[in-house]
């Protein structure tokens, strides 16, 4: 029995990384890779979308589900990308005393936040690390879309929240954007001029997360 057991947990993770493998995949093609029958790759899947680790679009097909990338992101929270924003993130709150956030791609249309280092204001925007938000409506969900027009930034009012606005910048390598760097703040307490003045800073901070080390700066690394 306990054998038995052993294999369907063998299986089914074996079932879900080849879902997570191929993105998108059928049932046919799943149960082929987990060596499983059609009807039990079905029931285990069906398993899986109930706990919302995997979803079905509409062909049918199956895609990671938003409990999977949640905790995947969770994961990331000790991985390079997190680790490389930590100190940036820090600087963006001391100058600024408002939230900051890194944030990635989601299942389907959504962004999500991997990242915050708190704001230091008695009223702030408090962590959401971990939770979805969607990209259309949303300075993050924008910037991750590619939206982010000449100015480098994405500031949107009352978008995912009443009373919050999101100021986002793209975290690039290359030409492709891998993350999002925001800023949020409560509404009444952003001025036009603080705007300007955070959305500068976060150009500045994301532009340095990913940029290869110039001499001066592998100077100064060797030299510490």
């Amino acid at each position: 029995m306990a054998e038995s057991s052993t294999r369907t947990v063998d299986r089914a993770l074996v079932l879900l990384g080849s879902v997570c493998d191929r993105g998108y995949v059928s049932l046919a093609d799943a149960a082929r890779d987990a060596e499983l029958s059609a009807s039990t790759a079905l029931r285990l899947l069906r398993t899986m979308e109930a706990q919302q680790f995997v979803r079905r679009d509409p062909d049918g097909r199956y895609a990671p589900g938003a409990r999977l990338v949640q905790i995947g992101a969770l994961a990331l929270a000790n991985e390079s990308l997190v680790s490389l924003a930590r100190d940036a993130m820090a600087r963006m709150v001391e100058a600024t005393g408002e939230s900051c956030y890194l944030s990635i791609r989601g299942a389907g249309d959504t962004a999500l936040y991997i990242a915050i280092a708190e704001g230091t204001h008695s009223v702030r925007h408090a962590s959401w690390v971990g939770r979805s938000i969607p990209l259309d409506g949303s300075a993050a969900g924008a910037v991750l879309s590619g939206q982010t027009g000449a100015e480098g930034f994405v500031l949107v009012r009352q978008g995912v929240e009443d009373d919050v606005t999101a100021i986002a910048v793209p975290v690039m390598t290359g030409d492709r954007v891998v993350a999002a760097l925001s800023s949020v703040v409560p509404s009444y307490r952003l001025s036009e001029e603080q705007a300007s003045r955070i959305s500068a800073l976060l150009r500045a901070e994301a532009a340095s997360l990913l940029a290869p080390p110039t001499a001066e700066r592998t100077t100064k690394e060797h030299a510490s």
